[in-house]
């Protein structure tokens, strides 16, 4: 893939695309994200968890949901301000001490010492093909799961069964699916 139709598929400005071709690429590459398929349904699930691939950091209100991180043993955050220091961070969002030792484990990083090394865009994206793959999304993508994918990294909106931005995710699947089918 190149600059130009990762630009198209991503919805982002050429001199962006520019300068994540090549993240993006290799961590496509290191777990395998590697057919049309994956590769929109990856792009799709980490342009919308970074507002458009702007952003490797979760923005920290904190919001009733964000202060519900704090003392979630199934995140492993069971230290004070563990909710904000572990936050989301990468293009997919990255969330939990929990999460944090174990992608640093798996990346060679103290990120329980330096979280913030997620938001460079380079690990940024080699994380969030890590979370792919723990969550073993290439099956679901091969599958045209997009709701399970949804589901999957986000979780169901309790009012409506569906993922928290359901809308805007299947609307950039549909842009990732045109721009790759190209």
């Amino acid at each position: 893939m190149d600059a130009k139709t990762f630009s198209l598929a991503a919805g982002v400005s050429l001199p962006r695309a520019t300068q994540l071709i090549a993240p993006i690429s290799a961590a496509m590459a290191e777990f395998f994200i590697d057919s049309p398929s994956r590769q929109a349904a990856f792009i799709a699930q980490c342009g919308h968890e970074s507002l458009g691939f702007s952003l490797t950091r979760e923005i920290w209100g904190p919001t009733a949901a964000q202060i519900g991180y704090e003392g979630r043993a199934d995140l492993g955050n069971l230290q004070r301000g563990d909710g904000s220091t572990y936050r989301g961070r990468g293009f997919i969002q990255l969330t939990g001490r929990s999460n944090y030792l174990r992608a640093g484990q798996a990346l060679g990083l103290d990120l329980i010492a330096n979280p913030q090394l997620l938001e460079a865009d380079l690990l940024a994206a080699r994380v969030s093909g890590l979370f792919w793959n723990w969550m073993d999304l290439n099956a679901l993508a091969d599958a045209g799961d997009f709701l399970g994918i949804s589901v999957r990294i986000n979780g169901r909106n309790k009012k409506t069964g569906l993922p928290n931005g359901w809308d805007d995710r299947q609307a950039r699947w549909a842009k990732a699916k045109t721009a790759l089918a190209a």
